[in-house]
């Protein structure tokens, strides 16, 4: 049997409150929403692949707090989760409060091990800049530079990537037509990166080594609704398992 790749994936949670408004009644109605699941469905089928997801609700509390914990996995991903999450502590008033695990990330990178943020409104930048990753250690280890501000483009028309290096080891097995996007994180290449798709003329899928670890930005998002054609698509678990496969070789 393969080793399994162990993958700490974090985010792509939330809570949703609603009120229903029936004439003079109102009924109050609330829910948990996890985007991670077409993610998690499409890779439980790969033997050799093992998840582990830290909603955003319980990642201030779960999320590792020394490099031994994190080193337990061969890749990291953000996906809509704001610094915020991995900065705090539920006990905001203890000083101090605890490691800073954006240094943690950087430090688990430079060891050897991978890392991936991947877009949404809550990543990167993200609206009106709350996810705030820029000028953070994550920037420092990613092949791409995160603009200061809300780096949302959106595309209700719908864009297709381009893919430049389609010999990559990420993309060689896939279909050369790719499913329609309808959005992104707009970034900027880092000098010494490799580009391997634009999406809108700008970067989509970018690679390097960061020290002795690799990482990889992915500027749209693995969930709807920008993604909402992307976890249609055939190819879309393969897509990941290579990516991920690719980042554990050394």
């Amino acid at each position: 049997m393969n080793e399994k790749t162990k993958v700490l994936l974090v985010g792509e949670t939330w809570n949703t409150y609603t009120m229903h408004f029936k004439g003079f009644d109102m009924i109050a109605s609330g829910a948990y929403e996890d985007f991670a699941v077409w993610f998690k469905e499409s890779l439980s089928r790969k033997d050799d692949i093992e998840i582990t997801h830290i909603s955003n609700q319980t990642a201030m509390a779960d999320f590792p707090k020394t490099l031994e914990a994190l080193n337990r996995y061969d890749v990291v991903i953000i996906s809509d989760c704001g610094k915020n999450n991995l900065l705090l502590y539920p006990d905001m008033f203890k000083v101090p409060m605890g490691p800073n695990r954006l240094e943690l990330i950087k430090k688990y990178v430079a060891k050897g091990n991978s890392f991936i943020m991947v877009g949404g409104w809550n990543s990167y930048q993200g609206m009106m800049g709350i996810a705030g990753y820029h000028s953070t250690p994550i920037e420092d280890i990613l092949p791409v530079k995160i603009q200061p501000y809300d780096d949302r483009v959106e595309k209700p028309e719908g864009v297709i990537p381009v893919i430049l290096k389609k010999e990559h080891p990420i993309l060689s097995s896939l279909p050369e037509e790719w499913p329609m996007f309808l959005g992104y994180n707009r970034v900027i290449q880092k000098e010494g990166s490799e580009l391997l798709a634009t999406i809108g003329g700008e970067p989509f899928i970018t690679i390097w080594n960061y020290e002795k670890g690799k990482t990889l930005s992915f500027t749209s998002d693995l969930a709807k609704h920008w993604g909402s054609g992307f976890i249609e698509w055939k190819a879309y678990g393969d897509f990941w398992y290579n990516v991920l496969k690719w980042l554990k070789k050394s």
